[in-house]
Order: C-alpha cells, then structure tokens, then sequence
C-alpha cells in the first residue's frame, strides 16, 4: 500500500518534531491563566451543555447538542496570536519536514486538493459576466504547494497566499507568490473580493471558527466558492485509537468538528454546501502503526487483525477506499458556496 504516515512524516523527523512540540506544550500551558471558557464551536450551545473530560492534559469538552468535540477554556484570539508567533513546530515545518517530504506531499495532497479545487469552479461556480479571471486566496497556505499545482493547472490567473508564519511566508515569497503576512482577521483585499478562498487544515486551530467563517464569506464574490479542509472527530483513527492517542488531537487542534457539525455551521455562517467528503488517506497506517508498535491491542478483535495486519497487503487500500467512499475517514474536504 502507497498511502503511509512515514512519506510525509518520516519517522526520524517526527522524533525530532517531538522535542519541538514538547517545548510547545509547554509554551501553550503557560498562558493558561488567560485562557477563556468557550462555547460549542459548532452550533453555539453553551459550555454547560456540554461533557467535559481531560485529553493529555488539555480541558475539553464534547457538544450535548451536535457531537462537536472542542477545547474549553482555550487561549483567546490573542493568546493564539502569541503562540504561533512563538511556537517553534511551526519553524520546524518550514524549515525541515516540508522540504523533506515535498514529493510525497505534492503526490498524496496539493495534487488531488488542486484537482478538487478546478473541478468545483467547473461544477459550481456561475460565470454569468463572462469575466475568465479567477482570484483565489488560500489561508494558511503553509509552503505553497497547493499554490504551485494550481498555478500548473492555469484556471486561476491570481493566486494571493495569506500565511501568518513568518519563516513560511518567506518560502511562499521565493516561489513567486503575493503573500499577505497576517493572520485571517487582518485580511485586506485590494481591488475585487474573491471568487475562491481555500483554507486546508485551518479551521481547527482558530478561537471563533464562525467569525472566521463569516469574514471569508464577507471576501467572496457572490456564488464564490469556500473550500477548506480539517479533521473528522468521527472518522476510523480516532474512533479506534481513541482521543488519547490519536496524533493530531490536543496541541493547537481546539476544534473537533464532524460531518454533520460541519455542515450546520456552514449553513448558519452562509454558505451553501455543494459537496462534503472525506478523502483521507491514512487512516488504515495511523492505526497499524500503532499496533505493530504494540501501542493497541488487537487481539480480540479479529477484524482489524486481520484488514491492518495479516492482509495488510492485499486488503489494506481497499479498506482505506472504503473508509474514505463511507464518510469514515478522519479527514473531511468542504465545497461550499456563498448563499
């Protein structure tokens, strides 16, 4: 099977991303004075409604109305302003994991996001004015390699990256792109608005995602299209390994959401959903890795001995398929478009 954890996190590498996100927890915890209670990021319910439990450490909650899994109290909008300026992962990111496993990543991510995103201003963008030009700005555009396949692609003719992380916004630079160096509330477009904003793997680590979400429709044309990308609480990986140790639960991931929770705040914050899916691709490893590391216990339960250790090699990509084809992978993909 293609799909691995160790192509874009090498196991060398995350051993000393470790020691960076160690320091990190520290720099999050530190400011826990300031922190402040929350509500459900979703659907609003207050904290009260909600079940609250400890995840390493880290106060979280799960919505008594919708299921959304969230972190309360939390840093506030300054207080996660203050981290990422000084948190070092990111650094390290820029600096050693992107250009580490850049191949991998333009193969197993920038290509099939860039696809999608093509493919959606075909099938749901109107182009009634019969203006060609397309403006898109991606939020958190990380090292750009989304930016670059669809500068291949050639459908958009002005690709505007918004990167907060300085070191990051750097290597957008070098590769030629217009980088607005804020974060996403200090967002000023000049001349027209947009007719795409892209935001992969954002909304999960912002105070007000519904802010958030109301300011990028305040960007859009009307009928421009929202595409983003984040973690599903519901998917196969955290399902299995539990929130305990699931990997990218906890540290700067305040926002949980799932299909259905996802949807209802796209429709209350005015968007329409064109389409949702959850196309990712590693579920399946993240879980055998575990097991073959002795961290999870499988035997009693056949099943996924079977799928994730005996028949890896001739049932592991399709079980994955299945997972992604059922809405049971731990990473879900949102078209949505300006009501």
């Amino acid at each position: 099977m293609s799909n691995r954890e160790e192509d874009i996190r090498p196991e060398k590498l995350r051993a000393e991303l470790a020691v960076h996100l160690e320091r990190d927890r520290a720099l999050w915890f530190s400011g826990r004075d300031s922190w402040v209670e929350a509500p459900c990021p979703a659907c609003a319910e207050p904290l009260s409604a909600s079940r609250r439990f400890l995840v390493r450490e880290y106060p979280c909650a799960e919505c008594g109305a919708c299921g959304t899994v969230y972190q309360s109290p939390r840093p506030d909008e300054s207080g996660l302003a203050a981290y990422y300026a000084q948190a070092e992962s990111y650094t390290f990111w820029a600096e050693k994991m992107f250009p580490a496993t850049a191949a991998k990543r333009r193969e197993m991510i920038a290509v099939p996001l860039a696809a999608k995103v093509a493919a959606a201003l075909v099938n749901h963008q109107p182009r009634n004015d019969g203006c060609v030009e397309t403006r898109l700005v991606e939020i958190g555009a990380g090292s750009g390699l989304v930016l670059e396949e669809l500068r291949r692609f050639g459908i958009c003719d002005d690709l505007i990256a918004v990167e907060p992380t300085p070191a990051l916004a750097a290597v957008l630079r070098q590769k030629g792109f217009t980088v607005l160096e804020s974060g996403w509330a200090a967002i000023e477009l000049s001349g027209r608005p947009a007719d795409v904003v892209c935001a992969f793997e954002v909304i999960e680590h912002l105070f007000s995602p519904r802010d958030f979400l109301r300011a990028v429709r305040g960007m859009l044309s009307p009928g421009g299209l929202l595409v983003l990308s984040c973690p599903n609480i519901r998917g196969f990986d955290f399902q299995i390994l539990g929130y305990e140790m699931a990997g990218n639960f906890g540290l700067a991931h305040i926002n949980m959401f799932h299909p259905e929770s996802l949807r209802r705040l796209l429709t209350e914050t005015g968007f329409v959903v064109q389409e949702l899916s959850t196309p990712g691709r590693l579920d399946a490893d993240l879980v055998r890795q575990k097991i073959l590391a002795g961290d999870l216990d499988v035997s009693g339960r056949p099943f996924l001995q079977r799928v994730l250790v005996d028949e890896w090699e001739t049932a592991g990509a399709d079980f994955q398929a299945f997972l992604q084809n059922h809405g049971m992978s731990s990473n879900m993909l949102v078209i949505a478009s300006r009501a």
